[in-house]
Parts: structure tokens; sequence; C-alpha cells
């Protein structure tokens, strides 16, 4: 997601800093990627005066004129100007002599002469200055600012893009005022929309709710048929719009977040998508059949021309919206070329939906196309919040194209539902957070991300009632989790505190990598992570369907070209000495083409000096050779392969498993190597598992157990431990489980001796127990305890 930092800032009313921002995202789940400064080349650029014009001395130069420019410096400068809309006393930008032009192939100012007269600077359009298309004439500024006084202080277009990580479970940061609201509370300031420049306010009335499946604005029938795939349909109708380019601000900010401007209403909907997270499209009145908006299932056969001039091929199980006669937009995809506002558009009507993610999902996998649109219907919109970004848009557009709304705008909601409420429980909180946290700040922490609290205090609970915009929040450890964000993780402490030890051991892969990773480190390695993706290796290598790039088609079969692109790194970064290693995954294709064979390996480069330099008195040690590499390995197999043996076979070590043979191998890499660098000599070894404990999985039974509690005086010296044991050891087939609950020792005791209740629980899971079978296997018990022990039943 692109973010303007002067968008935000309009949210929040003061000024921001780019890199603060870049350090406080990532704490409120959203890593700053990249920062992008926009217009930095524009810095040099001046306010020019235009002193005089006139005609150039050079009376064939017809095409261009002589001006005198005051650049702030005192000088009065020669310039030459073939644009027509120059005039004396206005302001325009300036690039002084020596001024870089923006753009990848921008020139250097030079005092260049012009039909014998020498230019000194230049008077900049606003394609020049990369701020349009505009190329007919100069860029006249608006503004009393003295010569010379910096362009970006005239016009604040200097900007910062900041391209963020949003996960699939945030689709509120995909728009300024969620990442805007984050913030607020965050830096504890408020935040509210920006204003529209010449627009006094949102003017149009809310959305009129429509009866049933169809409703009517200003004379377009808006008409919902496929209510799974379009829950909700909102709609206006404007007449008499003037469209064409949009004014610098709305340019300004579309242009801040990546895309292109195009017109006044297309760029309004592309406004109000980056601002509130919600796609929009306008369509040409004139060119709507009925007029109608319909949602509905694609027909059998149907195709679409796109705005993109593609034909596509719809299915019947995508969304359209449609008019009377033919689908003319992708729901939450594309509009179609065929109804696109153009220059020419007079009256439009808008359209803002909520469609399924799923089905958005599959329309846009199935017709190859990918937009902005999409990226937020598939991730979920607020169902709950259409009537604003509808508002929004209409008040920009009549803003920049005037005109006027014919009648109500319509909101189609077929099944009208209310936003999910939450109950959390304060005291389950305490139990997952490790703090007791008052319910007050609870509240305020919940209040902060935009949810509606009402504590019950007779059943000790909050009922939470769940923004629109964050469908991911759908049961009470979602809010503890929220509860723990917006608190703030470094607000917990940092003890350590009581916890239960578990009953497993760990996994056979974690204690073979633990094994082989703790004694590489002792060896002077570091241990690297690259991708699983390479060229292709081996004829058994794996093609990936979708790789991310083309030389990273194919899964790895073997860990070392990873680590050679490592040493080329530490190459480029003059580095010569280096030791690495790496533990991953290897894949190789399948014999029957199924799902391919994973194998756990350990590789480790070595090249360069064999200590550090500081270590010899020469101040330089002698590179890695082969023999070097051979007790690494040696050291290697010990730990990946137990019991295996390294051993030289002409020019290559061999390193062997005594059960499966072949186990990896080591030698000098087959590398170029810089001139002033080392040989790189590297291994590679499969990893040894030891065989995985068995674990047997039973039905539960189905036949009732019976249990038995009888107390035991144990003579000195006997533990519990050894009763258990003998009770076990005489016990019959049906003794499930035995075990102590209760210890006495005082008064009715013989003196040393003590009383100790264990519980027998019986079971047969073929029939069910009669108390004959119990007593007798207890009595066997006894029996087998008074001789081997000395215990005997406790009796009162």
């Amino acid at each position: 997601m692109n973010i303007s930092r002067r968008w935000i800032e309009a949210f929040l009313r003061r000024p921001l800093d780019a890199q603060e921002l870049a350090r406080i995202l990532p704490m409120l789940g959203a890593p700053v990627d990249v920062i992008e400064p926009i217009h930095p080349d524009l810095a040099p650029f001046v306010v020019g005066r235009v002193l005089e014009v006139g005609p150039h001395p050079d009376p064939k130069a017809t095409k261009v004129r002589l001006t005198v420019v005051d650049d702030g410096s005192g000088a009065r400068l020669a310039v030459i100007c073939g644009a027509p809309n120059v005039t004396a006393g206005k302001s325009y930008p300036f690039a002084r002599l020596g001024t870089r032009m923006p753009g990848p192939k921008g020139f250097t100012i030079e005092a260049r002469p012009i039909r014998g007269v020498v230019s000194q600077g230049m008077l900049c359009s606003a394609r020049e200055l990369g701020l349009g298309e505009d190329h007919d004439g100069i860029l006249e500024l608006d503004t009393d600012a003295a010569p010379g006084t910096p362009l970006l202080e005239v016009m604040p277009i200097d900007d910062d893009r900041l391209i963020i990580d949003v996960t699939p479970n945030r689709p509120d940061l995909l728009g300024h005022k969620g990442v805007a609201r984050e913030l607020a509370w965050a830096l504890k300031t408020p935040f509210r929309l920006p204003l529209i420049p010449g627009s006094e306010g949102p003017s149009s009335p809310s959305p009129r709710r429509a009866e049933g499946h169809s409703g009517v604005t200003g004379g377009v029938t808006i008409t919902i048929e496929d209510p799974e795939g379009c829950a909700r349909l909102f709609a206006a109708t404007l007449r008499a719009v003037t469209v064409g380019p949009s004014p610098a601000w709305l340019q300004q900010r579309v242009t801040s977040v990546g895309m292109r401007s195009i017109n006044n209403v297309v760029d309004a909907t592309n406004y109000v998508m980056f601002e509130l997270n919600q796609p929009m499209h306008a369509y040409d009145l004139a060119k709507l059949a009925g007029p109608a908006l319909i949602a509905r299932r694609a027909r059998a056969g149907e195709t679409l021309v796109t705005l993109d001039d593609v034909e596509r091929k719809l299915d019947q199980d995508m969304v359209v919206i449609a008019d009377a006669e033919r689908a003319v937009g992708i729901a939450g995809v594309m509009g179609a070329a065929q109804v696109e506002v153009t220059a020419e558009t007079t009256d439009l009507v808008l359209e803002c939906a909520w469609f399924d993610p799923r089905r958005t999902r599959r329309a846009r996998r199935t017709v190859g196309l990918s937009s902005e649109a999409s990226h937020r219907f598939e991730r979920g919109v607020d169902r709950w919040g259409g009537a604003e970004p509808l508002r929004r848009c209409i008040e920009i557009i009549l803003a920049t194209g005037g005109g006027a709304l014919d009648g109500e705008p319509v909101d189609v909601w077929p099944a009208p539902t209310n936003p999910p409420r939450i109950f959390l429980r304060p005291a389950r909180s305490a139990q997952v957070l490790g703090i007791d946290l008052p319910v007050r700040r609870i509240e305020e922490c919940l209040v902060a991300i935009g949810c509606t609290v009402l504590a019950k205090p007779d059943d000790h609970r909050i009922a939470v009632d769940v923004p629109g915009w964050r469908p991911d929040l759908v049961a009470e450890i979602d809010l503890i989790e929220e509860v723990a964000r917006v608190h703030g993780y470094g607000e917990f402490p940092d003890e350590l505190r009581p916890y239960r030890v578990p009953v497993r051991e760990d996994a056979v892969e974690a204690r073979a990598t633990r094994r082989v990773r703790e004694g590489l480190v002792a060896e002077g390695l570091f241990e690297s992570q690259t991708l699983a993706f390479g060229p292709a290796g081996d004829k058994d290598a794996v093609a990936l369907i979708n790789p991310m790039a083309a030389p990273e088609g194919w899964l790895r079969t073997s860990l070392l070209p990873g680590l050679l692109r490592q040493v080329e790194h530490n190459w480029s970064a003059h580095n010569r000495d280096i030791r690495l290693f790496e533990i991953g995954i290897t894949f190789h294709a399948a014999p029957d083409r199924g799902r391919p064979t994973e194998v756990l390996r350990v590789a480790g480069l070595i090249s360069g000096g064999r200590e550090p330099g500081h270590w010899t008195a020469s101040g330089k040690a002698p590179d890695f050779e082969l023999w070097d590499l051979k007790g690494l390995l040696a050291r290697a197999v010990a730990l990946a392969v137990p019991g295996g043996t390294c051993q030289v076979e002409g020019s290559k070590l061999v390193a062997r498993s005594p059960e499966s043979g072949l186990a990896g191998w080591g030698g000098l890499v087959d590398q170029t190597v810089p001139p002033w660098a080392a040989p790189v000599f590297g291994f590679e070894l499969t990893i040894s598992l030891e065989a995985r404990s068995g674990i047997r999985y039973t039905l539960l039974p189905t036949t009732p157990a019976v249990e038995r509690d009888i107390a035991l005086v144990l003579p000195a010296g006997v533990t519990a431990d050894a009763v258990r044991a003998a009770i076990i050891t005489a016990g019959d087939a049906s003794l499930e489980s035995v075990a102590a609950f209760d210890e006495y020792r005082g008064k009715g005791l013989v003196a040393g001796t003590r009383s100790v209740a264990f519980r027998l629980v019986f079971r047969d899971p073929a029939r069910t127990l009669r108390d004959q079978d119990v007593d007798s296997a207890v009595t066997k018990a006894l029996a087998a305890l008074e001789s081997s022990l000395g215990v005997q039943l406790r009796t009162t």
C-alpha cells in the first residue's frame, strides 16, 4: 500500500516526519518497506519573475521570444522562451544555470546561444517539472513570493511515499483514513477527514434505503439480483457535470500514491478508494441501457471489453454490474470500456458496493486481471460504511466539475445486518496477557481502534460492537490481541514468571538442526538463510507454477548455489574472508510427479584467511585449503551423520553414512574467483534423523470405568512409586490406571508408618465389569503388596 505523508498530515492537522512514521508504523502492524521522496529533484528550482518580454533580435526566430528574468540574484537574466503565455510581471518556475532537469533523461541547464543570443536559464512548464502532461505553456505561479524563493516553498508538492506491508487481515490499512486512525491513538492526536478545496462540506443527503431488491435514483433503476455476491449497492446520479483535467490538488493526491491522473471524475473515485478504502466506479449515464444498474451473475457465453481494451470471457459464477442489456463491469475488478466516463460525458452514475471477497478473488483469477479495486474487495471492505465514501465522492465531483445531484442517492440492501457484537471477559484478558488491566484501560484500548463498548458488571463482561472496517475481529481472543497491541507490548513486564514445562520432547528435526547449528557456530561459521528458489538445477528439480522471477523458477535441489550467491555478495563488498553455513530443505521431484520429496541438509562454505590476520606475526594468515575443509567436514559429519565417516577420494571429500551409504561431499567449488580473493571450499550433507518414537493412538473407550479407592499402610522406607508398580504388576488386564491422591501421618498409625490412599481404575473395553470382577482384582493386588512389600490395607 502506498501512503502519502502529506495526505496523512492533512488527516492529523500536524506536520510529520517520514522517518518517524517508519519507526511508529511497524509497531502498529504496518511495517514500512521503502520511503520514496516525491519531487526531491525540484529543490534547485526557484521563483522567477519576468520583467520584460520582447521579440528575438533575429527576425527569422519567429517561434521564440526574448525575456528578461529576475531570479533574486540581482542580475537581469536574458532567457529565450518559446511559450506564448509568458507575460511581463508574472512569476514562473525558473531553472538557473547548472540546474539538473527532472526525469531519467534530464539534462543540465547550460548557457547556450539560441539564434545568436545566450539564454541564461529556463522558464519551465508543468511537464518539464514532472508535474503533469501540459507542455503547451509555461507554468504560471499564483504567488506574491519574491524572486529567488525556492519553488517547493511556493508549491508544497514535496512529499514522501511510504510503501507499507498490509497483511490480509487488516484491509482497513489500505486507506489513508485507516492509517491515520492508527497514528491518531499512537500519537495521541485527533484526526478528521481533510477539507476538499472549493467545497463547503458534503451537501448530498444520506442515501435513501430502498425496499427489497430494487430502488431508483435520478431516474436510474438500481437492482440486486445476486445478493450472495453483492450484498449492498449504493448509487447516485449526477447531471451537468463538466469532465476535464483535475485541479492541481487532486492530481497531487492521486499521483502521490502512484496512480495516473485521468480526469476529475475518475480521479475522484480513485481519491476515495485510497482515502477510505472503498473502491467506486462512475458510469456515463448516456451509455447505460434502461437506464439501469443491475448486480447479477454473468450469463453463459457473455463477454466484456474491460477498460484496458481486452475482451474477456465471463463465467456464470462471476458477479457483474450490468445495464438493461449487457454487462458493463466485472464486479470488484474492472469496468467496461463502452460505458467509461470521457470528456464528452455530462451525466453520470456513481456506484459503491460490497462484493463477496471469495467470488471477487475467483473472478480476478479467472480473467487474469488484478486491480487496486480487486485487491481491496478480496480482503473485505466496510459493509456498513458505504454511505460516507459515496457522499465524499459526490462532494469532490461537484467541487471539481460542477453539476448537481439528481434526486436522493439510493441504498439497496435486501438483507440488512448489524456489525458483530463480541463479549470480552476482563478475567480472560488477564489470563492471556499475564497482567490485570483495569476495565477502564481495556475500554480505552478498544475505543481507540473504533469499537463501541458497553460494560456489563453483572456478568463481568464487556459488550463490544466491532467496527465494520475490521472484519478480522470475530472472537474474544481477537479483542484481547488488540488490547495488547494498543496498550503497548513494551508496557508488559519482562520478568520470568511461572510456566508449565512441556511434557513432549522436541521434534526429531528440531533436535538434529539444533545440534548441527550449535556445532558449526562453535567452529566459527556464520549461519545464512537463503530463498528456497533458484534456477533449474538437477534433472529432478521441481518447477514453480508462478515464480517470483525468471531466475527463481525452480525449487532448489542443493543449498550450495544459494550460499555461493552470498559469497558473491561478500565479494562485492570486498570481503574475502568468508565462513557461512545453512541448514535447510532441498526438494526433489517424485517419480510419479506427485508431491516433491523434501530432504533436510546442511551446507557450508569457507574462503579467505584461515584465521584473523592480527593473530599472526606477519599480519596475514594463510588461506584455507582442502585439508582445512576435511577437518570441518569431519566435524560436520560427527554432528549431522552420527557414526558416519569422511575420507578423501581423488580430488573430493566424501562423507558416508553407516546405514544408507553416501551422505554428502566436499571439495573445491567451481567458482570464478576475483584476483584479490581466495578459492572457495564447500560441503553439503544430508542430516540423519534418529528414529521417531512411536506414538500409538487408540479410540476412546465406550464401556464405563469402575473406580476403587484403597488406603494402604506403608512401612518405613517403602515408597508410593514402589507400591504403584507392585499393584500394576499384580493387577489383571482390566486395571487401567493407578494414582496416589492422599497421605496421612499421625494418630492411629504405628510409629514410622504412613497411610497413602490410591485410586484404582478398572475397565474392560469389550464389556461392563461387575463388582465381583473388581473385588477379585483388588484382593489379588492386596495379597501381592503384603507378601512383597509388607503393605497392608488400612482399617478403621
